[in-house]
């Protein structure tokens, strides 16, 4: 099962709480480049997070291709020993209409298992879109 719930009402249904979603947003580049939406994404979202790339513990970026995988880790400086580490949508799976959830899912439980504080969940749409989101476990 998969919530998002204010903490208000996950403490009055007494479900657990895994983090906390400290910021996310959606980003857009030309459809030419597609799959490279999730930079400016990620770019916003740690900025109203409050953090940089070197705040981040472990890194879920969501992408189909390899080659996009690399040029979106080159580009936003993310450290290879944190990011995927259980493999990427190439080795997960890419479920169309479930990756989000998959993808955050995942983080979490990584994150939990590790003790790991903050953490960068990225998803590509397509089209040039891209959207990622800052969880922040206490």
């Amino acid at each position: 099962m998969f919530i998002i719930a204010s903490k208000e009402k996950a403490l009055e249904l007494k479900l657990p709480i895994m983090a906390t979603i400290k910021g996310y947003a959606s980003g857009g580049v030309d459809p030419s480049v597609m799959g490279l939406g999730v930079i400016p994404a990620s770019r916003k979202a740690m900025e109203k997070a409050g953090v940089t790339v070197d705040d981040l513990e472990l890194i879920e970026a969501n992408e189909a291709f390899a080659a996009q995988a690399i040029a979106v880790c080159n580009e936003l400086g993310f450290k290879r020993e944190i990011t995927n580490v259980n493999g990427g949508a190439i080795a997960l799976g890419h479920p169309i209409g479930a990756s989000g959830a998959r993808i955050l899912t995942t983080l979490l439980y990584e994150m939990q298992k590790r003790d790991s504080k903050c953490g960068l969940a990225t998803l590509c749409i397509g089209g040039g879109m891209g959207t990622a989101i800052v969880v922040e476990r206490e």
